[in-house]
């Protein structure tokens, strides 16, 4: 762990295990709650001098970062392969976005917004920082989510206690020793540990922001325990994406659009496509495409050089997506390919496509978080939009059309955080994420994201 700018082994551990071979990787710190307060007081005590620092040095201090990452490419991708799973090229892929990410955000600036300058008065907007940020990752994108969470929240003059998730600690915790030689102690404290330790973060009393990516359930926890000191809140949760796919697309092209967004990082992403809605009309031939692309996928270890897609994370979720299978079944579904097991070691669900649900069916209904598709049919794209929309969930969803014009009018009546034209999870820095409902509370990346770690003050000044 990174505790005060030093390496702490602390007086627990607990195994990381490879998703694909069931080994354990290694062993890491199981935070305690007196070693959480050490981190947190550290950050505490390194928040005077942080947020006095020039913006300008802390933008740089930023773009160090990006280099430093860059620079120990190879040893963090093979770390993050070990832990999550992933294809090494996307794992690099993960880094190097977080590389961008770091690079982006030290563009940023936070103006004094002048609102009203008169011969009465002066009235100024100042973005101030908030004090000690509690941020906990997920294990689908563990490097490039913290990167997401700790530069802004630093960028803006705050310090932070980080929290991956014990699925995935590795490649962030050696991430934080690789920082550690460029950031001030106490600014970036990373402390590894379970449920456990993040119920004691969302509690801490010297915490005053917390950002969490992560489901529903998680959500609402920390939610409720930021509630009693009236914490800062950012929530990134669940979603259940559904993409409309109208009557006039190239059915094979869309296909391989539609199966890419769906099953990237074996389906593995908040802001996948969970749901596809087809037009009768090229509903079969866009399932045969489906399943052919299905049946095509490449399974395997993520160091194996022709390993498309990795296994689900972690024993907890593969178990989910298997039974969730189970349960299309039995609600009717067809599985036209895949939703199986794979012999041997390793979380691996064969991609599956399913079709002749209900609205109503679990699959649909929930999010599966993993390589299985539910397709459903429709007649009337006012329907399609409807049944879309009629979900607790509203992080993402996308339209499609050879029509730009007819798929952007879909894609605004989608009640989604995000929404994309003849796309999906297209994700740039400088794209808010923001989800409606219950997939979230505030807004991550962009300016939006990092106003959210900092405080307004308002400057008012008299004249005359």
């Amino acid at each position: 762990m990174l505790i005060n700018g030093k390496g702490v082994s602390g007086t627990r551990s607990f195994a990381v295990e490879n998703p694909a071979t069931n080994a354990v990787v290694t062993e890491v710190p199981d935070c305690s709650a007196a070693e959480l307060d050490a981190a947190v007081g550290a950050a505490q005590q390194a928040f005077p001098i942080w947020s006095a620092t020039p913006h300008a040095e802390r933008q740089q201090l930023l773009l160090d970062c990006a280099d430093i990452l860059v620079a120990n490419l190879d040893e963090l991708a093979a770390l993050l392969v070990s832990e999550q799973g992933k294809p090494l090229a996307k794992a690099k892929r993960e880094l190097m976005g977080s590389a961008a990410w770091l690079r982006y955000t030290a563009t940023l600036e936070l103006p004094v917004e002048t609102i009203r300058d008169d011969e009465m008065v002066r009235v100024e907007l100042h973005h101030k920082p908030l004090g000690v940020v509690g941020a906990i990752v997920p294990w689908n994108y563990p490097v490039i989510s913290a990167v997401g969470k700790f530069a802004p929240a630093m960028l803006a003059g705050n310090t932070v206690v980080l929290k991956p998730s014990p699925f995935t600690p590795l490649a962030t915790l050696r991430l934080g020793e690789l920082l550690a030689e460029r950031i001030p102690a106490g600014v970036l404290n990373i402390v590894s540990g379970g449920d456990e330790l993040g119920r004691l973060i969302t509690a801490h009393p010297a915490i005053r922001k917390l950002s969490l990516t992560g489901s529903v359930a998680a959500g609402r926890s920390v939610a409720a325990a930021a509630a009693q000191d009236l914490k800062r809140i950012t929530l990134e949760l669940g979603g259940n994406d559904a993409a409309i796919v109208l009557d006039d697309v190239d059915v094979k092209t869309v296909a391989q659009r539609i199966f890419t967004a769906a099953f990237e990082n074996t389906g593995q992403v908040c802001t996948a496509i969970k749901r596809v809605y087809v037009h009768d009309s090229i509903h079969d031939a866009f399932v045969d495409e489906l399943v052919a692309l299905a049946g095509a996928a490449r399974l395997g270890d993520g160091m194996a050089d022709d390993t498309e897609y990795g296994p689900i994370n972690n024993r907890p979720q593969y178990e989910r997506v298997l039974e969730l299978i189970e349960s299309a079944k039995a609600d009717g579904g067809t599985i036209r390919c895949g939703g199986e097991r794979v012999d041997g070691p390793g979380y691996f669900i064969t991609p599956a496509i399913v079709t002749g649900l209900s609205d109503a069916a679990r699959l649909v209904v929930e999010e599966q978080f993993g390589p299985v598709l539910p397709v459903l049919r429709y007649s009337d794209v006012d329907d399609a939009i409807a049944r879309a929309n009629d979900s607790l969930l509203g992080l993402g969803g996308s339209a499609w059309s050879a029509d730009a014009a007819r798929a952007a009018a879909v894609a605004d009546r989608l009640v989604c955080g995000m929404s994309w034209v003849n796309a999906h999870l297209m994700i740039v820095p400088q794209a808010p994420i923001s989800g409606q409902k219950l997939s979230g509370i505030g807004a991550e990346n962009g300016v939006a994201g990092l106003h959210a770690f900092t405080r307004l003050q308002t400057r008012i000044t008299p004249k005359g």
